[in-house]
């Protein structure tokens, strides 16, 4: 590693260009899913330079006192094996210290994170395919979500992921291409929502947050209505959810990639039943 490297606060467009780089690896992140979740903590978006240019990233977000999220881990196939992974990994750190991190490990990476002190949870499993029509059940009403439904949502949302992220979704579910549907009790309550939006191939969907099956299954079919017959459709699903996985393999899609969730500490408390595709693999 030379005396040259250094890790700093990626720019806007410094991460358009890691965000290419991780489609160019098979990631497939959504488009545009930088945009909306960079303004939660710019400072944990960390790129690492060598002679100028971009090397290695990392971004570590931090959405709460307690919680932070560890994705976009990688360095550039030119200089792999030079160590500059593990420093920018240890630059970024500092920016969560106190919290639990949460991150989606890669099977061939996963014992470098055992070593740092990470503990398996779960896999994500990542299903794909040409979701078939199924008529949806009745489960309640849903519809398009609006500015009325966003304080509802986000009450929602809390109990699903570890941390309050009201500002976030306030841009996830109305960016541009997103496509996000609300479930709603017949006393108006909120009882899960669900958001599609395109991917670099296909289209994804995360999260999708429901209180019963019919209530999961309801929501893709809403979200998925429309699209053309060819269109291809991802969503990451909790292996310790069955009915989660039995919804996306009643729907046509296969398994085409897994990782493991890891916590640095104590896994948080989470309304685990009720997440059916999490928002995404690279950003919590």
């Amino acid at each position: 590693m030379r005396e040259d490297f250094t890790v700093a606060e990626a720019s806007a467009a410094d991460w358009d260009e890691v965000v290419a780089w991780t489609v160019r690896e098979g990631w497939n992140p959504g488009r545009g899913d930088a945009l909306c979740f960079r303004p939660t903590d710019p400072a944990g978006f960390l790129v690492g330079r060598q002679g100028g240019r971009i090397v290695s990233a990392v971004s570590l977000v931090a959405y709460s006192p307690d919680y932070a999220f560890l994705g976009y881990y990688l360095v550039h196939p030119d200089h792999r094996g030079t160590g500059l992974g593990l420093a920018t990994w240890n630059a970024a750190l500092p920016h969560a210290k106190g919290r639990v991190i949460g991150l989606d490990a890669v099977p061939a990476q996963q014992h470098l994170y055992i070593r740092s002190g990470f503990v398996p949870a779960y896999d994500n499993v990542r299903h794909t395919g040409r979701p078939l029509a199924v008529p949806a059940p009745d489960a309640g009403t849903v519809g398009s979500v609006t500015p009325y439904h966003l304080d509802a949502i986000s009450a929602y949302d809390s109990g699903c992921f570890p941390a309050e992220r009201h500002a976030f979704l306030s841009r996830w579910l109305t960016a541009e291409d997103h496509t996000a549907r609300v479930l709603l009790d017949p006393a108006g309550h909120v009882t899960g929502y669900g958001v599609i939006r395109p991917a670099h191939q296909g289209l994804r969907i995360g999260p999708l947050f429901a209180d019963t099956p019919e209530g999961a299954a309801a929501l893709f079919s809403a979200l998925t209505a429309g699209l053309p017959p060819d269109a291809e459709v991802s969503i990451d699903v909790p292996d310790n959810h069955p009915a989660a996985t039995a919804l996306a393999t009643a729907r046509g899609l296969t398994e085409s990639s897994r990782c493991t969730r890891m916590y640095s500490g104590s896994a948080p408390y989470t309304r685990a039943e009720a997440v059916y595709g999490t928002t995404t693999l690279e950003l919590g």
